[in-house]
């Protein structure tokens, strides 16, 4: 790696870092250029490990050690920049000390993403990035093959999804769909069984599916205001429900993922 330090908050090699509020974030499908930002040196270890190759590092100089052990033997420019410049080009505080402007990977097919698996998670419009970041690390740590998401999704590759993920987002196989029906044959002709999480009378209870788990299992989770679209829930080869109690009719998208992966993991 090469080492410069950079005390001027409008040097135009820290272009990639500018304004990146979560604000900002949202009014893009993906920086410019292909690029996602990696907050924090676990997060960038584990992209790093996960294939990814980082474009630029901006660091702060109490971190310059813990990353030279991540991107030491690469080649990628590292700028050292004071506490004040980081905030200033960024936006927010930088309170872990390390951002990476990392080059985004080529995305599987769908179909090559569900060889070999048994447990997919999909996320049908799922817009809140630390919903989505949150499905992923449950993703990651229950057992789930691969994440598919839908056109209207939030990216898991924005900021505050792959920090609330702890970085599992690079750990979890996942690719986008780009036509519902198209996703539902490939599921299909892979044997996979489509359950449908949602309130439904006809839906049977996740303890009853879970008892009986179909081999291969794509379970789908909707929005976090209108839920699954009626399509995919007709779609679906078993309607299945969280039974709650306390007057609570369901859970936050995540949680309800997070509980559900539980059940079916093997």
């Amino acid at each position: 790696m090469e080492i410069l330090f950079v005390p001027d908050a409008a040097d135009p090699r820290l272009d990639d870092y500018r304004g990146l509020t979560d604000t900002a974030l949202r009014t893009m499908r993906e920086p410019s250029g292909g690029l996602y930002i990696a907050e924090s040196t676990k997060v960038i270890a584990r992209a790093v490990a996960a294939g990814h190759r980082p474009r630029s590092v901006l660091v702060q100089e109490r971190r310059i050690d813990d990353i030279r052990a991540i991107v030491g033997d690469l080649d990628v420019p590292v700028y050292v920049v004071p506490d004040e410049v980081a905030e200033a080009v960024t936006g927010f505080a930088v309170h872990r000390g390390t951002i990476a402007s990392m080059h985004r990977p080529e995305l599987p097919a769908v179909r090559d993403l569900l060889e070999g698996a048994r447990l997919v998670l999909i996320l049908e419009n799922i817009g809140d990035h630390t919903n989505v970041g949150a499905a992923f690390r449950a993703a990651a740590g229950l057992g789930a093959d691969a994440v598919l998401v839908s056109p209207g999704g939030a990216d898991p590759l924005y900021r505050r999804s792959v920090r609330v993920s702890m970085g599992t987002v690079f750990q979890v196989p996942w690719a986008r769909i780009d036509e519902w029906d198209e996703a539902v044959a490939d599921l299909h002709a892979a044997g996979f069984d489509i359950a449908a999480l949602a309130l439904s009378e006809d839906a049977m209870t996740l303890d009853a599916y879970a008892a009986d788990r179909p081999e291969r299992v794509a379970l789908v989770m909707g929005s976090e205001g209108d839920g699954l679209s009626h399509a995919t829930i007709d779609s679906a080869d078993h309607v299945v429900t969280i039974p709650m109690s306390g007057g609570v009719d369901s859970l936050n998208v995540a949680s309800a993922a997070a509980v559900a992966l539980w059940a079916l993991k093997r």
